[in-house]
């Protein structure tokens, strides 16, 4: 069962709706206290519902087309994460691109990658957060950023996993590279992450190790990057990132975390404005953010309009 929220294109209103294909069936017709997943989760479960059951009880009525609402840029994100944490070093190619911006000798990534202990980092909240088709912000002050492309897990306040998204962490890899100790600088900005497009829910059937990560970029209608990687290279269980992000450390329903990056792009690569970051898992979907500049957040931020 997938879900996104959207802006009804009639009122404006915050909807959640059931996507089959390009059919979207509102579900906050039926139930208008569920304009998030997180209640309709809660719900199910206290029902003992499957969602292979709810989705043929929710699937009915009128519906709206997936794809007008992604071009009129009426999707939102498709959880109301309170917080978005991130985990580090989690694929090999993760740790090889750390160790090439690092400046320090004797690399924290080689030890964080084969450390029992995983590297978890506060990454959003919900302010900071771009819907899907919306501009990403390059910092003002770095002069080398990427999009890093992540699966993201969504959970409840007991760590379970509600369902799963994609996630855009956008980076700073020349402030972190100066200092290990410059990470939350290099991750923790306006505008500097995206989940999305859809919230893919967890059932038996749903594998996300068989999944692939494709992302591609583009500037002035060339390609200028294109890599992929198979989730089956994930260095640690999702399960031990869950674990470790829940020790000691109470999160809220609908808590994303991203689980790491396997796709850089080469050292002598940066974001520029204008360009188009478009990351596709087949079963979730493709989220899609253009790159703008601070500037131009401060401009939308005065005027209190969504760009």
């Amino acid at each position: 069962m997938k879900t996104i929220r959207y802006m009804h294109p009639a009122d404006g209103s915050v909807q959640l709706g059931l996507v089959v294909g390009d059919d979207v069936y509102s579900v906050t017709d039926k139930v208008p206290s569920w304009t998030d997943p997180v209640p309709m989760w809660r719900a199910l479960r206290a029902l003992g519902m499957d969602t292979r059951a709810a989705e043929k009880r929710l699937c009915t009525g009128a519906t709206l087309s997936y794809r007008s609402l992604d071009a009129a840029g009426r999707l939102l994100p498709p959880v109301t994460a309170p917080e978005v944490w991130a985990s580090g070093v989690t694929y090999e190619r993760s740790r090889v691109a750390r160790n090439a911006e690092t400046q320090l000798q004797d690399s924290v990534y080689d030890r964080v990658y084969n450390a029992p202990r995983p590297e978890l980092f506060f990454k959003a909240t919900a302010e900071r957060l771009v819907p899907p088709g919306q501009s990403l912000k390059l910092r003002s002050d770095s002069t080398w950023m990427v999009p890093e492309p992540e699966l993201c897990l969504v959970l409840s306040r007991e760590g379970d996993v509600i369902g799963y998204t994609i996630g855009n962490d956008l980076s700073s890899r020349d402030i972190e590279g100066e200092n290990p100790l410059y990470l939350p600088q290099a991750k923790i900005f306006a505008a500097s992450c995206s989940l999305g497009p859809a919230l893919l829910w967890s059932d038996p059937t749903v594998e996300p190790l068989a999944w692939e990560i494709d992302m591609r970029i583009e500037r002035a209608g060339q390609t200028v990057f294109a890599g992929s990687i198979s989730l089956t290279q994930l260095r640690r269980p999702l399960s031990q990132l869950i674990r470790f992000l829940l020790r000691d450390n109470p999160i809220f329903d609908g808590t994303a975390l991203m689980t790491g990056t396997g796709i850089v792009p080469p050292d002598e690569f940066t974001l520029q404005p204008d360009d188009i970051v478009a990351i596709e898992v087949q079963a979730i979907g493709q989220l899609v953010n253009p790159i703008s500049t601070q500037r131009a957040h401060r401009a939308t931020m005065e005027t209190g309009c969504l760009m």
